[in-house]
């Protein structure tokens, strides 16, 4: 993984924390629990970063309910 998609995916999880008024640890596990980071994240980084925070903030937010994973 490279330095840039390394700071994209905790800039993320920091995002997602802020906006579930969670940890980023809790954050952290959901994601690697339902595979968003291995599966999604990272091999769709060079897509993912040009996106809006918002945007990608939704977008895991539905990736964990799909998959039945809370944070």
């Amino acid at each position: 993984m490279s330095h840039d998609c390394f700071s994209f995916i905790i800039y993320i999880i920091h995002a997602c924390a802020n906006e579930w008024n969670t940890s980023p640890s809790k954050v952290y596990k959901a994601l690697k629990q339902s595979g968003c980071l291995n599966q999604y994240l990272i091999p769709h980084f060079d897509i993912l970063h040009t996106q809006s925070t918002d945007y990608i903030v939704e977008d895991v937010a539905t990736y964990l309910r799909e998959r039945e994973v809370a944070v």
